[in-house]
């Protein structure tokens, strides 16, 4: 029917509290790519009221394997665009921020600036995730972050746990790393996989910690991620 309340689902599910509870609460998605667009469509047709999404790369036809926005009519345009557009045709009544742009410095704490209620950290690249995991902690936000999905074949292995006690993880190893310079040992959610990393399915471009590389993924396994960080800022909002 026209009129059925496009809820009533999750209402069943988690009552109508709760429902209003996400509906009052912002969550800031940084990073759009495998992970991150799934989880911020996820959080979206979960109710979340008020989303920033934040990415500034294009969409390009090596996307199309795992992407959620990534189709042939989309090839070429803005990610942030594209998903905005999605999202606001799931729910047009979400207060949705747009940034097109790659956020770092003080950009990065311009942005933080605002009370979000969750912060959802996708970032591939490692000194942009410190230091928005690191500003998010100090200025008090909750966060969880997606360590690396890459490489990997085996969606059962995914698991979430805080930061201290992920592993079979460069990403993660090399991010608690940069973190413990900066006195973070512990305090946030990751979701990672215990599955160790296929080095057949990595070609290193750009040698050093702050590596840039090419990684082999399969269809299922970022949404996987982007599926769990959402439940990880969904039961964690609603306390359940």
């Amino acid at each position: 029917m026209a009129n059925e309340y496009w809820q009533e689902r999750t209402e069943l599910l988690i009552g109508k509290e709760n429902v209003e509870r996400l509906k009052c609460s912002h969550v800031l998605v940084v990073g759009l790519g495998g992970v991150g667009a799934y989880a911020a469509e996820n959080l979206c047709r979960a109710g979340i009221g008020e989303m920033t999404i934040v990415d500034g790369d294009h969409l390009n036809p090596t996307n199309k394997n795992r992407q959620l926005p990534a189709v042939e009519s989309t090839i070429g345009k803005p990610k942030a665009e594209v998903l905005g557009i999605r999202l606001l045709d799931i729910n047009p009544d979400l207060k949705l921020h747009v940034i097109q742009e790659y956020i770092k410095d003080e950009k990065m704490i311009e942005v933080l600036s605002k009370p979000f209620d969750y912060v959802v950290d996708a970032i591939d690249t490692l000194s942009p995730k410190v230091f928005l995991i690191y500003h998010s902690l100090q200025k008090g936000l909750k966060i969880v972050s997606s360590l690396g999905a890459g490489a990997r074949l085996d969606p059962t292995k995914v698991r979430i746990d805080d930061i201290s006690k992920s592993f079979n993880c460069r990403l993660g190893f090399v991010l608690r790393k940069r973190l413990r310079k900066l006195g973070v040992n512990k305090g946030f959610k990751v979701v990672f996989s215990e599955d160790k990393a296929n080095e057949n399915a990595v070609i290193v471009d750009e040698p050093g910690e702050n590596k840039k590389s090419t990684v082999g993924t399969i269809s299922y396994m970022p949404p996987v991620y982007g599926c769990f960080c959402a439940s990880i800022v969904i039961r964690d909002l609603i306390d359940m």
